[in-house]
């Protein structure tokens, strides 16, 4: 028990044994003995050993532990010392305290080495995942501390060994839904390193809902406030969705990427930014960016990209790059990220283009970010992030150019100055001092104008004012002048890459080029020189654009006609040199690296020398450039006639294009037409199909009642000769029940009569109430109208009694006359009995004869009344309209009479002040005048001699 007390602490009487000895001994106590308790002390001593000891433990108790796993599941304790055991000996994560410096490739190689030879069984593996399959947190925990540590060490064939294992993958997704955080947190890890590399465990990892559980472990975290837990999740999400596109249209289409929106809902109290928050924001800009890569196939890329539009997350970004406070290398990052959403997607860039930064007065984003990039106190990676940013906003967006292109122009040109366009800014860039500044001014301005020959044209319409006193000078002008004053090589690289997109595919900017008799000499004597390697970038630039300039020339200059430019290039430089400078921008190394990826991504400003549009524009050019120096003049003419049919042909394309347009558009309305013509037409034969069973179905009821009308007929001529035997005929009592029907019509208009005569009376009533305040006469005449209307009235009352009297004499017939139907119904079953039928009917004819008799007495007596009541109603209403035209006629006379003394009274008023004023005359005349009362006396004592006088006679 030596070697048990050297491990275990205890005093040792001999010598101490070697730890390989000690191991041994162990090793064989794990294999040897029969107790459970024996065997989980000695594994727990090798365990203790496993990290002083690593080589001699791995050598030797390799093979018992893993016996051990596969002989004492039942026990927890010694299946997790065990696990924790071979983690010390495969992990190379060993502690600070034990490593040395000559130590870490060796430590890398045995940590591979046994990890070969623990997956050379590949029963290994997959009891390794069994055991990760329990609970017990003694077992689960060092089972995946393992399986990740050999998963570092030998990748790709652990990933072998359980993508072919049964549910390898599905049992590993378990760990992400523990509920104790250690596992959770440490199952994230082992994903990492499942997922790196594989498509296929990527794909099985993302459809075992790896994503809705990712996501919610980073909310529950607290988004980008979380720890690192959240970093983790972040690694594992871009594991699963970087160059994965079949995993990116899962995140799309699972409506994931609404999810990622409250990540970057920023406070506005920005100051305090930790280092993990950075970090983690950081891998969410790295996320979005994977979603939305230039790489991506076009089309998944357009529908990520309208997808964060609409869930308001580049709404979200545009807020951070605008808010203060930010870290520099987060807003460098935002401007990446918001450059590759917007890249290639017009209503992304339509929106980039409104987003205002909250200043005084406020400024268009794209003008603030052109003032930071053309600013040589920014930091370079910043500078390089906003012209990635503005190239991004340009890429196919004729528009945004347009907009840019229209700030240079001179109607456009703000003239108060008060506000700087983003023109301004690049003019500025690109002939201030900074060489850097220059480059990206340059690169800017060509990415304007990247396949947009009208805006090519039109910027040949800028005019710069160089200095006071001196004519202005076009742009074009002046940026030849600045590249022939030799320059900065970043410099004269950026002018001559805007020249060369400028002069490409426009004919009219090569001869606005060649116009200016300084260029072309400029050009061969740079490509005809020998100088060193750094000048020989401008070289290739320059002979470049010399290809350019001959091979889009139209021959309008007489003296730079294409012949005579090949010519030049022949005796000047020759063509073979000519060829081999034009070689020289291909081949060198930063343009290779430029036209890896759209983003300019360089290690220092001296490296920014191409842009990778450019490289296309040259790998387009150089062949052709190549072809067109070694052209005769002939086949110059034949290719320009071929040009010239090419272009009838496209003019003819366009045409047809055109018309296919046209028709494409007559073909949506008509099909929409016709969709809205066969919903109508549905819904017609819904509707005809409703009708066409309704009618079925009248004609079912139809021919039901036709049969049982035909069964009612065969009975009643079965029985009709009973019926005449008897007497009695249905013809009678038809005629009885029209004249019932007549007689109720009768009444009916009687009443109706009497309503109106009743009316007429009210009317009269009231007209005669309005009219009894009038003159006695009138009352007179009209109080025998009264008194006749009141006769009237009391006979109409008599009449509706008698008409009351006679409906009640027709209902009680109508009851009757029903009670006789249903006694010839119920007399039909029993007609055979000769004897009681016969009876019955002579009671029933008799009763018959005697209410026709009855019924014909009332209707003469009926008709009689009516025709009275008619005579009645005839003399009324004459009497009516007597009086009526009376009333009218004493109305006029009063109406008259009431006018004849409202002019009388005229009269006399006129008269009094008249006599008053002939009085007051001739009392100021001094002529004695009578008083009105002496006159009234007067006139009284004439009249009554007067009167005398009369009696006498």
């Amino acid at each position: 028990m030596n070697f048990l007390r050297g491990v275990m602490g205890g005093p040792s009487a001999g010598p101490q044994p070697s730890g390989a000895e000690t191991i041994q001994k162990l090793c064989d106590r794990v294999a040897s003995s029969t107790l459970l308790d024996d065997r989980r002390d000695a594994v727990r001593a090798l365990k203790s050993l496993s990290k002083k000891y690593r080589l001699e433990v791995g050598i030797q108790a390799m093979e018992h532990l893993i016996h051990v796993l596969q002989t004492d599941r039942s026990d927890s304790e010694i299946i997790g010392y065990a696990l924790d055991t071979l983690y010390n000996v495969i992990s190379n994560d060993l502690e600070e305290e034990e490593q040395e410096e000559n130590l870490p490739k060796q430590v890398d190689d045995l940590g591979s080495q046994f990890t070969e030879i623990f997956i050379k069984q590949q029963e290994n593996v997959t009891l390794l995942l069994t055991l990760v399959e329990e609970f017990d947190f003694h077992v689960r925990w060092p089972g995946v501390k393992l399986l990740t540590s050999l998963l570092k060490q030998q990748g790709p064939q652990v990933q072998q060994i359980i993508l072919v294992s049964p549910m390898g993958v599905s049992r590993l997704m378990d760990l992400l839904a523990d509920s104790r955080e250690v596992i959770r947190n440490d199952g994230v890890l082992l994903l990492q390193q499942l997922t790196k590399s594989n498509a296929a465990i990527q794909k099985i990892v993302a459809f075992e809902n790896a994503f809705e559980r990712l996501l919610d472990i980073v909310t529950e975290e607290g988004n980008s406030d979380g720890g690192i837990v959240v970093e983790d999740c972040l690694l594992l999400l871009q594991n699963l969705l970087k160059n994965n596109n079949s995993n990116q249209n899962f995140f799309k289409e699972g409506s994931y990427i609404q999810r990622m929106k409250p990540w970057f809902e920023v406070g506005d109290d920005n100051c305090g930014w930790s280092a993990q928050k950075v970090t983690n924001l950081h891998l969410m800009l790295q996320l979005v960016r994977v979603l939305v890569s230039p790489t991506n196939p076009p089309g998944a890329t357009s529908s990520c990209q309208k997808a964060m539009f609409h869930c308001g997350l580049l709404q979200q970004l545009c807020t951070i790059l605008m808010a203060t406070g930010v870290p520099a290398d987060i807003l460098t990052e935002t401007i990446n990220t918001v450059s590759e959403v917007i890249r290639g997607c017009q209503m992304n860039q339509d929106y980039f283009a409104s987003v205002n930064a909250p200043s005084n007065p406020p400024r268009p984003a794209i003008v603030v970010l052109l003032m930071s990039m053309v600013n040589e106190r920014q930091p370079f990676v910043l500078r390089c992030a906003v012209l990635y940013c503005f190239q991004c906003f340009l890429y196919k967006n004729q528009k945004g150019q347009g907009e840019i292109v229209s700030t240079l122009l001179p109607s456009t040109i703000d003239a108060t100055g008060n506000s700087v366009s983003a023109g301004q800014l690049l003019c500025g860039g690109l002939f201030s001092t900074d060489s850097l500044s220059n480059w990206c001014a340059a690169v800017a301005l060509a990415h304007a104008l990247q396949e947009n020959a009208t805006l090519k044209e039109q910027l040949l319409r800028v005019q710069l004012a160089t200095s006071i006193g001196n004519p202005p000078v076009s742009l074009l002008q002046q940026c030849t002048n600045i590249l022939s004053q030799g320059s900065k090589v970043q410099t004269r690289v950026g002018l001559l890459m805007l020249l060369c997109t400028w002069l490409s595919n426009c004919s009219i900017a090569v001869t606005h080029f060649l116009h200016n008799p300084a260029n072309i000499p400029f050009l061969t004597g740079q490509i005809a020189e020998n100088l060193g390697e750094e000048e020989q970038l401008v070289q290739g630039l320059c002979a470049l654009l010399l290809g350019i300039s001959i091979y889009y020339n139209d021959n309008s200059l007489e003296n730079y006609r294409k012949e005579k430019l090949k010519q030049l290039i022949e005796k000047r430089i020759g063509r073979e040199n000519f060829i081999e400078k034009l070689g020289f921008i291909s081949k060198h190394e930063l343009y290779s690296r430029a036209a890896q990826k759209p983003q300019p991504s360089f290690s220092s400003p001296d490296h920014m020398m191409f842009d990778h549009e450019f490289t296309k524009l040259v790998k387009e050019l150089e062949g052709v450039i190549s072809k067109a120096i070694y052209k005769s003049s002939e086949e110059d003419k034949k290719e320009e006639e071929v040009k010239k049919t090419l272009e009838q042909h496209d003019n003819i394309v366009t045409h047809y294009k055109k018309v296919i347009r046209e028709q494409d558009q007559e073909l949506e309305e008509l099909k929409q037409r016709i969709n809205t013509l066969t919903s109508q037409n549905e819904q017609l034969q819904a509707t005809v199909t409703q009708q066409v069973s309704q009618i079925q179905q009248h004609k079912d009821q139809y021919n039901l009642l036709k049969v049982q009308l035909g069964k009612d007929a065969q009975h009643h001529n079965s029985h009709s000769e009973t019926f005449q035997m008897n007497g009695i005929q249905m013809e009678e009592a038809s005629k009885l029940k029209e004249e019932l029907e007549e007689w109720k019509n009768k009444h009916e208009l009687l009443q109706g009569q009497l309503r109106e005569k009743d009316s007429v009376i009210e009317k009269l009533k009231s007209s005669q109430l309005e009219m009894g305040t009038t003159e006695q006469s009138l009352q007179t005449s009209k109080s025998g109208g009264l008194e006749h209307n009141n006769e009237l009235q009391k006979e109409l009352e008599m009449l509706r009694s008698q008409i009351q009297l006679q409906s009640a004499e027709i209902s009680k017939l109508q009851i009757e006359n029903q009670k006789l139907q249903v006694m010839n119904t119920t007399a039909d079953p029993v007609l055979g009995d000769s004897g009681a039928t016969a009876a019955n009917n002579s009671e029933l004819e008799g009763r018959l004869e005697q209410q026709v008799k009855e019924l014909k007495s009332e209707v003469k007596a009926l008709s009689e009344e009516k025709e009275s009541l008619k005579q009645h109603l005839d003399s009324s209403s004459s009497t009516v309209a007597i009086l009526q035209d009376e009333k009218s006629k004493l109305q006029q006379e009063v109406a008259e009479s009431k006018k004849e003394q409202d002019d009388l009274l005229v009269l006399l008023a006129d008269q009094d002040q008249k006599l008053s004023a002939l009085k007051i005359k001739l009392k100021d005349l001094g002529v004695p005048v009578e008083d009105e009362d002496d006159i009234e006396s007067g006139d009284q004592g004439d009249e009554d001699e007067d009167g005398d006088e009369e009696e006498q006679d």
